[in-house]
């Protein structure tokens, strides 16, 4: 099932290096990192985070990217089924290739991006409960480790960034610290209580044997 809107994050980075490319086969290329790896984030809200290496591996080989404008699905740049798009995994981060259409957005966005006018990338994505470590510093910030992506939807190239849309992040978190709490109070879920009394019945059944 594709995720609700509400679970989408996005996050944007400013790459070390980040480049448009005229080669010598006629395309016109964007070449950058969408993340980096092992880089911890400013305050998201409550929380910061870093990504880990390897955590894109599994989305890049299986689902459908766009290359997108400040995230506009309307102002599309490549896509990865179509071979305009190449992602893949390096020692920094997320790397995008996006091989540009001739159309009048992408001409625009080379003349920015030639100007500095334009040097920024992000991502958008979503996150199983198991892709994701939580811990807490002492008294200080949640930090959060980002392992699994569960969807990766685009890359963009970004005019400047908004604020990281970090919705879906804070809830988990909060159910994080939810159920921190009631472990530590030693209640226990309702999934768990079903669970212990269906073990009970068991036994008394294996007892009556």
């Amino acid at each position: 099932m594709i995720p609700q809107t509400k679970d989408v994050e996005i996050r944007v980075f400013r790459p070390d290096e980040f480049r448009y490319e005229a080669r010598d086969d006629g395309t016109r290329r964007i070449v950058g990192h969408a993340a980096v790896f092992n880089q911890w984030s400013e305050d998201l809200g409550g929380f910061r985070e870093q990504i880990a290496p390897g955590a894109f591996a599994d989305a890049i080989g299986r689902d459908d990217v766009r290359a997108l404008f400040n995230h506009d699905t309307n102002q599309v740049l490549g896509r990865n089924k179509a071979g305009t798009l190449t992602l893949l995994e390096d020692e920094r981060g997320l790397l995008s290739e996006i091989i540009l259409p001739d159309t009048q957005l992408a001409r625009d966005l080379e003349a920015l991006m030639k100007r500095g006018d334009v040097n920024q990338m992000s991502f958008a994505f979503s996150i199983d409960p198991a892709g994701q470590d939580w811990k807490k510093q002492g008294d200080g910030d949640w930090e959060r480790t980002i392992t699994k992506v569960a969807r990766l939807y685009d890359v963009s190239i970004v005019t400047f960034p908004a604020y990281p849309q970090t919705d879906a992040a804070v809830r988990a978190l909060n159910e994080f610290k939810d159920a921190a709490e009631a472990q530590a109070r030693g209640v226990t879920s309702e999934s768990q209580r079903r669970a212990e009394h269906q073990a009970g019945l068991l036994r008394l059944v294996l007892n009556g044997l």
